[in-house]
């Protein structure tokens, strides 16, 4: 799929991608489409450079090697981590590569996951285990950033938790604080059917703040506040929730990308000297990550709402996602028929 820009993508014909030393070239088997995908194809947000082929959730079989790769071969199941850093920023002098001042990513910067083929750099592949589905290793991009989000947080176990946004992230971040130990999760959520899979994905209680006084309704649940808030859904007034919804001392986690800034009080804040802090993308998690959809200790399955074949991705990913709020992940494959 090329992307031309806000909007404009289509399905076409190109030639098969050229394998270069140090690169394998991989035959996708299932790609996620992602919100960063979606805000993409509706906004142009990322990409500067086009026609781009989108895609940063995907899985597949390595059938050719460039020189130079010995660690892989052909027949190889395997994920990719999109992300590269420089190398040379203070972030990455540091070992934060998820923070680079000039990441870069598969299905952005460099084709991805949305085609038959993809070339991709070695030092950006995972040996699929054998107890891992190509369906479910197309969800170790997600479920990292959700993992990042929990790890980086102050949440321990015991914690009550509230999660903001019932879409494929805060369900995922939902997963993750259940694993983790959080002993209460409520998911703040309008609609009617991702309020249903958040129950079904973990969470304690869901509240919708169009019919009850999200605030009240917590602080009642939890008895003294939230010990975390993570902030998924991108939405103004889920921020200023999030914080009230804590108890004092508690953590508000935004993990969403905000397309407009947010009203912002600071003594809200200051008043219970809440913290609020950020989580970028992922840092070395896919092996643990692979590990633990692999063993069921996280469980995804739900979030899967849809799969497709490749030569439909506009029509029933992209215009279905943005018209239909009930959809949660769909992932796309070449190879369906």
């Amino acid at each position: 799929m090329l992307y031309y820009g806000s909007q404009n993508a289509k399905v076409e014909e190109i030639p098969e991608p050229i394998v270069k030393p140090g690169t394998v070239k991989v035959k996708i088997k299932y790609a996620g489409i992602c919100g960063t995908d979606v805000h993409e194809y509706h906004d142009q947000m990322y990409v500067t450079q086009t026609p781009m082929i989108l895609g940063h959730e995907f899985a597949g079989e390595i059938v050719e090697i460039g020189e130079g790769v010995f660690h892989y071969q052909v027949g190889d199941r395997v994920c990719v981590e999109p992300i590269s850093g420089c190398g040379e920023c203070v972030s990455c002098e540091d070992g934060y590569y998820n923070t680079c001042e000039n990441l870069k990513a598969y299905g952005l910067h460099q084709p991805g996951g949305f085609a038959e083929y993809v070339v991709v750099k070695e030092k950006n592949l995972f040996l699929l285990p054998d107890f891992l589905s190509y369906e479910l290793a197309a969800l170790v991009e997600p479920t990292a950033v959700a993992m990042q989000a929990v790890k980086s947080s102050t949440m321990k176990i015991g914690d009550k938790v509230v999660v903001f946004g019932a879409g494929p992230i805060g369900m995922l971040i939902t997963q993750c604080a259940k694993a983790s130990g959080a002993s209460q999760i409520i998911v703040v959520e309008i609609e009617e059917k991702r309020q249903q899979l958040a129950l079904e994905m973990g969470a304690d209680f869901v509240v919708d703040p169009t019919k009850e006084n999200a605030v009240q309704k917590i602080k009642e649940l939890t008895a003294k506040g939230a010990n975390v808030a993570f902030e998924a859904s991108g939405a103004d007034p889920a921020f200023r929730t999030a914080l009230e919804c804590l108890r004092p001392h508690g953590e508000l986690m935004i993990v969403s990308v905000f397309k407009k800034p947010v009203s912002y009080s600071p003594l809200l804040q200051q008043k219970g000297v809440k913290k609020i802090h950020t989580s970028r993308a992922y840092k070395n998690l896919f092996p643990e990550v692979m590990t633990l959809l692999g063993n069921g200790t996280l469980k995804v399955n739900p979030i899967i709402t849809g799969k497709i074949k490749l030569e439909d991705i506009v029509e029933l990913g992209f215009n279905k996602l943005i018209a239909n709020k009930e959809e949660c992940k769909i992932l796309v494959s070449p190879e369906t028929k």
